[in-house]
């Protein structure tokens, strides 16, 4: 009986990848290796703009990085719930593509959306509700 040793060792090295530069050429090569950053992550620090701030306390607080999807934002979404177009701080009337009317759970806008009853100023509370259920 041959001995593990005389075969060849079932294990081999395994490299551990810093950067992204050597990553094609190592990946021609071996079969398996570790990345120590997350290839998928096109974040450039150097693109950020913090001009513009309206406040002082704007000027504390910046969002640098985002990942994955946002449900208000990337799937469809009542209007008042709506990250693209914030209810009450812009015009209630503008919408996404991806707002519908919380009142007839329609694509805004809908038939009702700036005439009498102004459906694009419906929110989650107890007169909308109700309108909502008729």
């Amino acid at each position: 009986m041959e001995s593990e040793n005389e075969e060849g060792s079932p294990l081999s090295g395994i490299l551990c990848l810093k950067t992204r530069q050597d990553m094609k050429r190592i990946e021609e090569t071996e079969d398996c290796f570790i990345l120590d950053f997350d290839p998928f992550d096109s974040f450039d620090v150097k693109r950020l703009s913090f001009s513009g701030a309206d406040s002082e306390r704007d000027k504390d607080l910046a969002i640098i990085h985002e990942t994955g999807q946002v449900a208000c934002r990337d799937y469809p979404h009542p209007r008042h719930l709506c990250l693209n177009f914030p209810f009450g701080s812009t015009p209630n009337p503008t919408h996404c593509p991806l707002c519908y009317c919380y009142v007839c759970d329609k694509p805004a806008p809908c038939e009702e959306w700036a005439v009498s009853s102004s459906h694009c100023n419906a929110y989650d509370s107890t007169l909308w509700k109700l309108m909502r259920t008729n």
